[in-house]
């Protein structure tokens, strides 16, 4: 039996719309917005303008219902394919995307975007240009070898993972099998971007303290080394955020590839 006092996310579940009013709210009290809002996006729409992560296929296998650092990615891809691990946290984006009474707000992630874009002026809506390009949201098991079974979905250019990783995995040996097993989904040469907390054991969703993996940057980049990745940009940020909620020290966004 697992001696952590704290539920896993994966297996306990949480209460999706309370996890994104906590940590990606528009609310100007929320406090997260600068480590969970803008290190997500301004480091994805810096990475993916120089144009070297692109392709038909984007993959986003990411924690709860977040879905606001997909509103770069889908200037540079055609299809989004979101991977999400139980039916409430697929029922948000869901709703998101067709347009649904009581969807949750996202209208924040794109004014921050569009104010880091040199011809904001001349943008198409973002949202919808979002909407049109996820094109499905499919359920996963981890344990499965093939986690979307039995659906078979076709190799991705670029893999996504924001926060995800961090709460799934008991242990070092946990993160590696799981993003070996995320690592499948790319086709040859294909990119995966980790977006994660370092030096974290909780956040908490209401009244409930989950698990988080414990770990630092030279962990990373070790582990993505040894699983055969090239890093090409690593960037980590200093907490801001004041709220005790969780107890991480940083986050980091780290980009890599695997030779052709």
């Amino acid at each position: 039996m697992d001696s952590s006092p704290h539920k896993f996310y994966h297996v306990h579940g949480f209460d999706s719309r309370q996890f994104l009013e906590h940590y990606f709210s528009e609310k100007t009290d929320m406090g997260f917005g600068d480590d969970t809002l803008k290190f997500h996006i301004e480091n994805l729409r810096e990475v993916l303008s120089v144009g070297q992560i692109n392709g038909d296929i984007l993959m986003d296998i990411s924690l709860g219902s977040i879905i606001h650092h997909l509103y770069s990615a889908s200037e540079f891809f055609q299809n989004i394919i979101v991977l999400k691990v139980n039916n409430r946290c697929i029922m948000e984006p869901k709703r998101w995307v067709d347009e649904r009474t009581g969807a949750f707000y996202w209208g924040h992630a794109s004014i921050l975007l569009k104010e880091r874009e040199e011809n904001s002026d001349q943008l198409e809506d973002k949202e919808g240009k979002v909407r049109s390009t996820i094109q499905h949201v499919v359920k996963y098991d981890l344990e499965k070898e093939n986690m979307t079974d039995p659906l078979v979905l076709p190799p991705a250019d670029c893999v996504i993972s924001a926060l995800l990783l961090d709460v799934i995995s008991k242990d070092q040996d946990d993160y590696i099998r799981y993003l070996r097993k995320f690592s499948r989904l790319l086709k040859p040469g294909g990119h995966v971007i980790l977006i994660g907390t370092l030096d974290a054991t909780f956040f908490t969703v209401g009244k409930d303290k989950f698990h988080v993996f414990t770990y630092d940057e030279d962990f990373v980049r070790k582990v993505l080394v040894g699983e055969g990745f090239i890093i090409d940009v690593c960037k980590v940020q200093e907490r801001m955020a004041m709220k005790g909620i969780a107890d991480y020290k940083a986050m980091i966004f780290i980009v890599a590839h695997k030779e052709k």
